[in-house]
């Protein structure tokens, strides 16, 4: 490949406005355009250096090092790989999108590499005053997948336990689509009424029933051109669960009292806390409306599973909740907090720290704060031998039973069918004691 072809792609790279480096197959940065040497330069010599020294400071490429090199996939693959790592900015840390493309010659040999950096604002990997915060291996995951599904029209389904933050994924989701201009409408599916949903969802014309005296819109008109977002979508009974699925495949709605079939215009985001797969089994969701939601299921992390991410949690949310700007946690409460079982995850987090900041007057938090007025239910444990279960204390019984399922459903890690199987009942009553426990 010639120096002039190699100019001419560098003078065209230099008018795009994303970031964007060639490389060589050694991880060489020939060439750099004015977008990256902006953002990611921080005035220090870009062309000549590797690429996973300036994003990583590291020694050695990104695969060795125990991440994913998109050259290195690019090269195996002859196509387009892409990835989200956490990259050195002038700023510090950030996330960010990096599509590798390889270059070939007239012969269709490889020759350069040209990367495109794309940098994740809807998520922080340092204190944040508000949003998605964190930097561990689940929460980057969870991350990348959020990051593949925005561009798209896609229905998301988040799983995951109650309080890790299903609706701030759905908003960053959002935010990250082509809708970000359009309406972010929630909706709380628990404890829905027929009439109720039909009226909230689609609206009702004036004299529709007693007490209608105007026009209103529904919540699938006010999310035109932007995203719906159904929360606790595995709440809803079955009767509820036809009219969604007619919603979803018509893409029409009627008005409750209306006669017109108006076309409804939304992206699709939904959540649940609930096995829907068991519940599907034991015919308590449908099965068409499983698979129209389900399109691309991503899995909120329990906070136990990015455990590394509470310290920066911790210091986030206390700038969020604490009236007293510029407190810090004690060494000792940030242990204390990191050594900690969260059931209730970053919801029950957060109502700590919040507690904690009202019981301090000074200007740290330390342990004593965190400790005071705990009222946590107590943890299950496993006997000495590892094989058992036990409590420290008389509890009343259906506590018991309530603590033992958690304890079985982590200790189990399979799905809710073969978890009901050692348990030596149906799938259908252990999805019955799960909902009444919640």
């Amino acid at each position: 490949m010639t120096s002039h072809f190699l100019s001419e792609l560098i003078s065209f790279l230099d008018g795009l406005p994303e970031p964007r480096i060639v490389m060589s197959a050694d991880y060489r940065i020939i060439a750099a355009n004015a977008a990256y040497t902006r953002e990611f330069g921080g005035g220090r010599e870009i062309v000549g250096r590797a690429c996973y020294e300036v994003s990583h400071r590291f020694s050695v490429p990104c695969d060795q090092a125990g991440e994913s090199c998109p050259l290195k996939l690019s090269l195996e693959a002859g196509e387009p790989q892409r990835v989200l790592h956490l990259h050195h900015t002038p700023r510090g840390e950030e996330h960010v999108a990096v599509e590798t493309s390889p270059i070939r010659d007239e012969t269709g040999e490889i020759v350069y590499f040209v990367e495109t950096m794309r940098v994740v604002r809807q998520a922080s990997s340092r204190a944040a005053a508000r949003g998605l915060v964190g930097r561990s291996p689940a929460f980057v995951g969870m991350l990348d997948k959020m990051m593949r599904v925005a561009p798209s029209n896609a229905a998301v389904l988040l799983l995951g336990e109650t309080g890790t933050g299903k609706e701030l994924v759905a908003h960053a989701i959002h935010e990250a689509s082509a809708r970000a201009d359009g309406p972010f409408v929630a909706v709380d599916c628990a404890g829905m009424t027929e009439t109720l949903f039909e009226a909230e969802l689609f609206g009702y014309e004036k004299g529709a029933f007693t007490g209608a005296t105007h026009r209103k819109m529904g919540l699938v008109e006010a999310a035109s051109g932007g995203t719906l977002f159904l929360d606790e979508i595995g709440e809803l009974p079955l009767a509820l669960q036809v009219k969604l699925l007619r919603l979803l495949e018509t893409g029409t709605f009627r008005r409750v009292g209306g006669l017109d079939w108006l076309p409804a215009d939304f992206r699709l985001v939904s959540a649940t806390h609930r096995d829907l797969a068991a519940m599907v089994q034991a015919e308590t969701f449908r099965r068409d409306l499983y698979f129209r939601i389900n399109t691309f299921p991503i899995r909120t992390p329990a906070l136990h599973e990015r455990s590394s991410d509470i310290p920066l949690l911790a210091e986030s949310l206390l700038g969020r909740v604490d009236r007293k700007p510029g407190r810090r946690f004690t060494e000792a409460a940030q242990a204390w907090l990191s050594g900690r079982r969260f059931s209730g995850n970053i919801r029950e987090l957060r109502n700590l720290i919040e507690r904690a900041s009202l019981f301090a007057d000074g200007d740290s938090i330390d342990v004593a704060h965190l400790v005071e007025m705990d009222d946590s239910p107590p943890a299950p444990a496993a006997v000495a031998d590892g094989s058992g279960f036990a409590v420290d204390r008389v509890i009343p019984l259906d506590r018991l039973e309530s603590a033992y399922l958690d304890w079985a459903r982590r200790t189990h890690g399979g799905d809710a069918a073969s978890l009901a199987e050692r348990l030596g009942v149906s799938t259908r009553t252990l999805y019955r004691k799960l909902e009444r426990r919640e």
